[in-house]
């Protein structure tokens, strides 16, 4: 089941059709749109329809679903939208349809006559499978199983990246310096498109005048450039803003470029750049960044499922990345940009898959297929001693020279021992601040300098009127940094 139950245009839906949904999205500028996808594939639209943008055939609000018949059976794969609003998907057999807002011809039609009702996308496509779609405010770019850009719509700034500025009324290749390359990623700012390639390589063109193609100047762009300073980095995913750009590394880091006057970039102040910055140095492995080219609003989730959000958050500028308590990045959206749209297609898997780190996480002290146990305290703690020595130089060295099954320790408690493990599988502290104070002993004990420094977080985070002068004494012992 899909919740969607944080987006308002929702609200009125009944619990039994909100739990039919595989996939959503919510659009519009006010957040007033919305299409979803049931699991019969079957495809309904609700809202106030501007510029026929739910595909009805007419221009008429609906607070009540109405199905779209032409898109009931095709699997949606891919699903943007610009501000018009335009709507447009990509099905799984590789095909586009788009429909609404078409005055600058992005519906890719070759007329700038609204379009009520989705119609193929077909000009240059028919022998192509596009696999992911990215609209900005009024253009449109296909990525192709070939790892091809196509582009049309508006242009004003270069951002089809023909070498002009004239619209583009149909699908064009985007060659120039991305011929013979291959494309793996794209995202779309308001008036700038962003493609990443297979080798890591990012490349940018349209509007740039705060610097959101990252070039380290503030000149539009009407044919790819590669972002020069990201040489030798290994981009995985980007993500645009309305005028600021994130950027995942292979390694889990990100950088930020373009406009800040809401602390979208998460630097801690309110400077545009020009070239990308290197973000959240001290959080751990991030493994997705969100935007949307609507807001100025960034969000970020961690290996271990923890979302951070940063930039205009509902009317606030946060200038650093915040931790939520939210489950995913899409929450942010829903709950904190202006307007609360999503920044992606909301999917629902439909197995049980679990990442890495989800894995690891459910089995930390699980009896099942452990081949260690240490007792503490008089109980048992299960782990996998591969983990303890590919993450801890102290397992490392103890586990090479024991075979054995069982490990008693004794200069530690239960609680601050099964906490230390479980970072080990997690990278999370999951103990209270008094606490921490027995898990920075063991940090320093074990030579575990990561680990230290977030117990010293902990505590620093934690200190109240009632722990003050216990946790300054521990802070004393063990020279804590202010």
């Amino acid at each position: 089941m899909l919740d969607v139950g944080k987006w308002p245009v929702f609200a009125l839906l009944p619990p039994e059709e909100l739990r039919l949904i595989r996939q959503a999205c919510v659009f519009g500028s006010a957040a007033n749109e919305a299409l979803y996808v049931t699991v019969n594939d079957e495809v309904f639209a609700l809202g106030t329809n501007c510029s026929g943008c739910l595909g009805l055939g007419d221009l008429q609000s609906t607070i009540e679903p109405r199905r779209i018949d032409v898109l009931c059976g095709k699997k949606i794969v891919s699903l943007s939208y610009g501000t018009g609003p335009h709507v447009v998907i990509a099905t799984a057999d590789g095909e586009v349809f788009a429909w609404g807002h078409n005055g600058y011809s992005q519906l890719g039609n070759g007329t700038t006559n609204h379009g009520l009702t989705p119609a193929q996308v077909s000009t240059n496509l028919l022998n192509k499978r596009v696999t992911e779609v990215a609209c900005g405010s009024h253009h449109t770019i296909a990525l192709t199983t070939d790892g091809e850009v196509f582009a049309w719509g508006y242009n004003n700034s270069g951002q089809v990246g023909s070498g002009s500025t004239a619209n583009q009324p149909t699908p064009r290749r985007v060659s120039s310096c991305l011929q013979n390359k291959v494309v793996v990623n794209i995202a779309c700012g308001q008036l700038c498109s962003m493609a990443v390639l297979d080798n890591g390589e990012t490349y940018g063109w349209g509007y740039n005048c705060n610097g959101q193609l990252g070039l380290g100047n503030n000149g539009n762009q009407q044919t790819p450039c590669r972002i020069a300073a990201l040489q030798g980095v290994n981009i995985i995913q980007v993500a645009c803003g309305y005028a600021h750009t994130l950027a995942l590394t292979d390694e889990g880091f990100i950088y930020a470029w373009g406009a800040n006057s809401y602390g979208q970039l998460g630097t801690g102040n309110k400077s545009n750049q020009a070239v990308p910055t290197l973000i959240n140095t001290d959080k751990e492995r991030m493994v997705e960044v969100a935007a949307c080219h609507t807001s100025h609003t960034s969000a970020a989730k961690t290996q271990s499922g923890q979302v951070l959000m940063w930039g205009q958050c509902r009317g606030q500028a946060v200038a650093c990345p915040h931790i939520t308590h939210f489950a995913s990045t899409d929450d942010v959206f829903a709950c904190f940009a202006t307007p609360a749209v999503t920044w992606h297609l909301l999917t629902v898997d439909g197995d049980d898959y679990l990442t890495v780190a989800q894995s690891l996480k459910r089995e930390f002290d699980s009896p099942d297929i452990s081949d260690l146990k240490f007792l503490v305290d008089g109980k048992c703690i299960h782990v996998h001693k591969a983990l303890l020595k590919i993450r801890c130089e102290h397992f490392r060295v103890l586990l090479n020279e024991t075979d054995e099954e069982s490990i008693e320790i004794h200069q530690f408690s239960y609680l601050v021992y099964r906490a230390f493990l479980e970072y080990l599988y997690t990278d999370i502290i999951n103990l209270p601040p008094e606490d921490a104070i027995g898990l920075l002993d063991l940090a320093t004990f074990y030579r575990e300098t990561r680990l230290k420094r977030l117990c010293q977080e902990t505590i620093k985070r934690g200190i109240s009127e009632e722990n003050a002068i216990t946790l300054l004494s521990a802070a004393v012992k063990y020279e804590a940094r202010r």
